[in-house]
């Protein structure tokens, strides 16, 4: 436990020492002092842990993945968020501005993130290390970096492309590369970390919270889901189940605390430790509870929930009220306003007024393959395991809904209640052709033109040679 407390006090650091330069990527961070002189495995643990601390702000509970999967879909909508009003609301509004602040600031965040893990696989191939270790370390930031591609180009589509440190100048005669090209370097990427990366029951306890080879393969079943080739997404899919190393917890309940960590479930998790301002603390209770400090603590009313989700429920599926509280106590008061709780820490230590949580974050756990293997199959064996677990009537039997008709339907109303707030509900809509005819009549400004996110003006003011989303210009 010691040696896990110091890894994360080291990414704690990592995540606040890195400043950047001022390229129009916003690829280069200048501060890392280090990089010229990694020579020693010790170097390079650095700045592999430097590399992951860059979740904490891909998917901070008000980060570019918390926007797009759940503020421009269906399922959330927001209360008196601090910051610029305006450009929060564009994004549930789809009325994005190419002057977005935030869109900017999303841009940059991913772009760093891609070149905390450029840098440690330019310099590893130099380094007088043993074979092994080199390809472990290669692997685990080809993860990371297909990863973050695969949200930007479902973000941006089209976008720069960049597989090496780069200067300031540098990043200047980058333009934007095609979404296939982008999903080639994805699939490489995948494909080599998937041959170099151990099963999840080989990770050493020091390293848990890195990517196992059951991360890179279930990552790479979503790609293909998304690009369209079900068959290899099938094929990758059922290896990740084959591989034994995984399985559905017993109980829904069971899979949310604040203790709740690196389950049998879980795939890829992000690490947080609570009740230590030093240390990463989880920030995923105080974004979504509602905006009132009655608890001690102003929660910022990030990500409340619709009733369109809310309904989406079955009466009887327990994960709705697993997921959703229908409101909160002002003294003998009730404030009727629905908001995620799967991330509650009620009795976290509070520090700077802020609850210093301690919940980890799920970013690819098994009933997202189940549910994947059902969609890229078309048998519903997969998607009913996953009713089981919940005690539902299985598609097929008595008692099913029947709203939802055919596998694909069951799959989409599964997905939205199983991952409800997990960040996937707009991709997955986007991954399946049904965001515009399901989100239009639910009164979404949304077109065809508006299933990707316009390039920050600042981008393309600084490189005309950037071009512009259809839409937007």
């Amino acid at each position: 436990m010691k040696k896990i407390k110091q890894l994360y006090i080291l990414l704690a650091f990592c995540l606040t020492a890195t400043s950047c330069s001022d390229s129009f990527l916003e690829l280069a961070p200048i501060s890392n002092a280090t990089a010229d002189n990694f020579k020693t495995t010790d170097d390079f643990e650095l700045a592999v842990n430097s590399a992951y601390a860059t979740l904490y702000t891909v998917y901070h509970p008000e980060g570019p993945i918390s926007y797009v999967n759940e503020q421009m879909s269906d399922n959330a909508i927001m209360f008196n968020i601090s910051g610029i009003q305006a450009d929060k609301w564009q994004f549930k509004d789809y009325s994005l501005m190419t002057t977005n602040t935030m869109l900017y600031q999303f841009w940059q965040d991913y772009y760093k993130a891609v070149f905390s893990t450029n840098i440690v696989l330019n310099k590893i191939e130099g380094a007088n290390l043993s074979a092994t270790y080199k390809d472990e370390v290669k692997a685990q930031m080809m993860f990371l970096r297909a990863l973050y591609y695969f949200n930007m180009v479902q973000t941006w589509g089209d976008i720069p492309l960049v597989t090496t440190p780069l200067t300031g100048d540098e990043a200047y005669a980058v333009v934007r590369s095609p979404q296939t090209a982008i999903y080639d370097q994805i699939k490489k990427d995948l494909l080599f970390a998937i041959d170099k990366l151990p099963l999840s029951s080989a990770v050493p306890a020091t390293k848990i919270g890195r990517a196992s080879k059951g991360a890179a393969q279930t990552l790479l079943g979503k790609v293909y889901l998304t690009i369209g080739d079900k068959t290899n997404a099938a094929t990758v899919l059922k290896d990740v189940v084959n591989s034994n190393q995984y399985a559905l917890l017993s109980t829904y309940a069971s899979l949310w605390g604040a203790t709740v960590k690196n389950t049998k479930e879980s795939i890829f998790e992000i690490q947080f430790i609570g009740g230590s301002v030093s240390a990463p603390y989880s920030r995923y209770y105080q974004t979504f509870y509602p905006n009132n400090n009655f608890l001690g603590f102003y929660g910022s009313g990030m990500n409340q929930v619709t009733d369109d989700l809310y309904n989406e429920y079955e009466s009887k599926d327990p994960r709705r009220d697993l997921s959703i509280a229908l409101g909160y106590n002002n003294g003998n008061t009730f404030i009727a306003q629905k908001y995620p709780i799967k991330w509650t820490h009620s009795n976290a230590v509070l520090g700077s007024g802020n609850p210093l949580s301690n919940n980890n974050f799920m970013v690819l756990r098994y009933a997202d393959v189940l549910l994947m293997l059902s969609e890229a199959t078309g048998d519903p064996s997969y998607l009913n395991l996953v009713r089981s677990r919940a005690g539902l009537p299985k598609f097929g039997e008595a008692g099913y809904p029947n709203t939802y008709g055919t596998v694909d339907l069951a799959v989409e109303h599964e997905r939205r209640v199983e991952l409800a707030l997990e960040f996937h509900r707009w991709f997955d809509l986007k991954r399946t052709n049904r965001a515009v005819s399901l989100l239009a009549p639910k009164g979404k400004a949304i077109t065809n033109d508006k299933l990707l996110l316009p390039i920050p003006q600042i981008v393309r003011s600084q490189n005309p040679a950037i071009t512009q989303n259809v839409g937007y210009n």
